[in-house]
Parts: C-alpha cells; sequence; structure tokens
C-alpha cells in the first residue's frame, strides 16, 4: 500500500509547480505566427519581463534552457582570448566558467566552496591586482541552486567601483528571478541570465538575457548569428524576435505566469518567499537539535528564499527522499554537486507555492524522518507553524 497515489508534488529547484493558469493558457490550437494575437502578446512580455528584473534596459529572449542564455552572454560581450574572474559558490557558477572555456575564454577562478558565499575583500584584492584590466567579465551566480546560497550582488559592484574597474558585471539568476530580491538597474548589473522553469512558473525551454547599453556595445568575436542578441532586443521584424520560429506555447504560459506575479507585485512576491522559507529554516533548526540534520547555508542572511539545501548523513538523503516520493508523492530534489550526494537533499520553494503547500513538504518530510528512524529534534512543524502564523 501506498499513500503516493493522487497529485504529486515536485518540491525540487526547477522545474517549479506550475499553476493552473498557465497550463491553461497553453492548452490550445497553434496560433497565426505571421500577425495578430501573438505578436501583440510578444510585445506585452517585453516591458513586463523588464518590470520583474528591475530594468529599464534590453531583454532577449531564447528558445533554450538556462545553459543557453550563459552562452548567449557570452558570445555577445567577449572575444576569444579574453579572461573572466569566475566566482564559483557551486556547481553552476563553476559550469558557467567551463562553458567560457570552451569558446576559447581564459577563465580565473576563486572557489568559495559549498558552503560560503563570496568573499567580497578577495574578489578586491584580485581586481587590484589587475593592473592591466585583463578581466573583462566577473561572474557570479546570485543563488547557486546546487548549494542555496545567496551572493551580495550589489556588493560586488561596489567592489568593481571602488577598484575603478571597467570588468563587465554578470550575475546568473536563474534561481532567483522572481523568488529573491534582485534590482538590475540600481544594483549596477551589466548582464544577467535568466530562465521561464522556476521563480517564473512556466515549463523548460525559453530563456533570457538582460543587458545594458554598455554591453550591448561590446560585441567581440564569439557573436554567431543565432545568439546575436541585437536583433532580439531590437527586431526590424517579429521573426528576429526568436531567429525563426517562435516558442507559440510557452509564450501563452509565460503571458499568464507574468500576470499573476504582477497581479500580485513584485514587492509583495519576494515577501512571501521569505516568510515561506523562514517556516522551512525553523522546522529545520528543530530537526538538527537531535541527529544528523544540518542546513548547508549557516547565515540566514546568506540564504536563499527560493531553495534550500539540506545535509542529512551518508545515505539518509537518497532514503528519504525515495520514501518521500513513492510512500507519499513528494519529490524533492538530489544533492547535485555535493559529495557523497546520497548525504544531501534539496527543497524547492519558488514561484507558485504558499502556505499549506510549505506545511504539506515540512509534514511529509518528519513522516518520512519517522518512518526511516533517522534522528531528529521534536517541535519542527510547530516552529514551522508559529512563523507561518506571524506572516
Amino acid at each position: 500500500m501506498t499513500l503516493a497515489n493522487g497529485r504529486q508534488y515536485l518540491a525540487i529547484p526547477g522545474p517549479s509547480v506550475m499553476p493552473d493558469a498557465v497550463l491553461q493558457a497553453m492548452h490550445r490550437a497553434s496560433p497565426n505566427i505571421y500577425e495578430g494575437e501573438l505578436h501583440d502578446l510578444t510585445a506585452s512580455l517585453l516591458p513586463d519581463l523588464r518590470a520583474v528584473a528591475r530594468t529599464q534596459h534590453y531583454v532577449a529572449i531564447y528558445i533554450g534552457n538556462g545553459h543557453a542564455a550563459w552562452e548567449a552572454a557570452l558570445t555577445n560581450t567577449l572575444s576569444r582570448g579574453d579572461t573572466v574572474l569566475v566566482l564559483a559558490t557551486g556547481r553552476f557558477c563553476i559550469g558557467w566558467g567551463e562553458m567560457a572555456a570552451k569558446l576559447g575564454v581564459n577563465v580565473q577562478t576563486i572557489d568559495y566552496g559549498n558552503q560560503s558565499d563570496i568573499d567580497l575583500d578577495q574578489v578586491a584584492a584580485a581586481l587590484a591586482a589587475d593592473k592591466g584590466h585583463a578581466i573583462k567579465a566577473v561572474m557570479a551566480v546570485h543563488v547557486d541552486t546546487s548549494t542555496s546560497v545567496r551572493n551580495d550582488i550589489a556588493g560586488l559592484r561596489k567592489v568593481l567601483d571602488a577598484a575603478n574597474h571597467p570588468a563587465f558585471l554578470m550575475a546568473d539568476c536563474i534561481a532567483s528571478l522572481g523568488c529573491d530580491r534582485f534590482e538590475m538597474d540600481a544594483w549596477g548589473v551589466d548582464v544577467m541570465v535568466s530562465a521561464c522553469q522556476k521563480g517564473l512558473m512556466t515549463p523548460p525551454g525559453v530563456s533570457f538575457v538582460f543587458f545594458n547599453d554598455r554591453a550591448r556595445a561590446a560585441q567581440g568575436d564569439l557573436v554567431s548569428h543565432y545568439w546575436d542578441w541585437g536583433p532580439r532586443a531590437a527586431p526590424a521584424g517579429y521573426w528576429q524576435h526568436f531567429d525563426g520560429t517562435a516558442p507559440t506555447h510557452h509564450l501563452f504560459g509565460l503571458r499568464a505566469a507574468l500576470d499573476i506575479l504582477h497581479g500580485e507585485g513584485i514587492e509583495a512576491v519576494w515577501a512571501r518567499h521569505a516568510k515561506l522559507a523562514q517556516a522551512i529554516w525553523a522546522a529545520f533548526e528543530v530537526w538538527g537539535q537531535e541527529g544528523p540534520m544540518a542546513l548547508n547555508i549557516a547565515d540566514p542572511a546568506k540564504r536563499s528564499c527560493a531553495v534550500t539545501s539540506v545535509g542529512i548523513g551518508p545515505g539518509n538523503g537518497d532514503r528519504l527522499r525515495h520514501w518521500c516520493e513513492h510512500k507519499a508523492g513528494l519529490t524533492l530534489g538530489i544533492g547535485l554537486g555535493r559529495d557523497p550526494e546520497d548525504a544531501w537533499f534539496r527543497i524547492g520553494h519558488m514561484g507558485h507555492v504558499n502556505g499549506h503547500m510549505i506545511m504539506g513538504v515540512l509534514g511529509t518530510i518528519e513522516a518520512g524522518l519517522v518512518a526511516l528512524d533517522i534522528p531528529h529534534g521534536r517541535g519542527a512543524l510547530d516552529a514551522a507553524a508559529q512563523v507561518i502564523a506571524t506572516a
């Protein structure tokens, strides 16, 4: 007998839960791609995407996942032989740097491991040592989904400005956009990449690159026809938005998702994610008082409000995930990029998520801890409920 029958709950850090309104918007016949409704809808997306990113500048849309946006950001700004500084706080900024290296870019990496955020003093020292300004871009992940750390992107801009260094500030907001506070223009970010399947609550397959005037003027020799963001950001004809056929049904879904976000208000969206994250942390801090469980990022100020990475001891991560999915219908994220992977799991709490969903996740995890006889503190659900009660 299993209790997993019924509607499954996907609590991985992307793809996230999709609202019914998004699914319903996509459940339709293919539109006319040459004129009419689809063209008007696409035009409506661009200012609303900029509003979520808090920018007045450009956005290019690509048919591809977040790695596609990584490549677009690199190829539109860099040349072969250029140097970039990668600030690694988990698997994803390392991966972005690996992509740059394969494109012929020299990569300098400062690796802060899997449990720390970026050390701004260390970045300042690296920039001060770059007397000839060989570094063309500083690359950082705002929230790394493998570790759940949230980095100080505004602080990085201050470091660059204090050093009078001309490098572009590039930020990966794939996990954080629409979840954790991000202010592209106010924080001085030159290039930001994101995708649709996390805080934007749309099925995977569309990604975005936001960029300012300085980045647009810097095109090197890496860009190819398809990746060129110029025509996408200022198309002479509709087809140039996507260099071919539009991702029609994704656009209808994205329109519905943006309507939900803007209906709630981005400040309220950020506040909701923060409160729900606090409830999760409260439960885990109680569970961790007895037994092996511990939040990966010790300082709450440095934790993402979109994803939580948890260590639970060798083997226990996979055991708990398997029990939750197959006995109770809850899917948790794997310990991606961690060693050993089976000692970790992750919870995605991004996008279309509310109080009863989070309490359901936590209650299922507690049932799994009991069923598997994994030591844990008592009173975790009470602690989470107390946070929810004060919303």
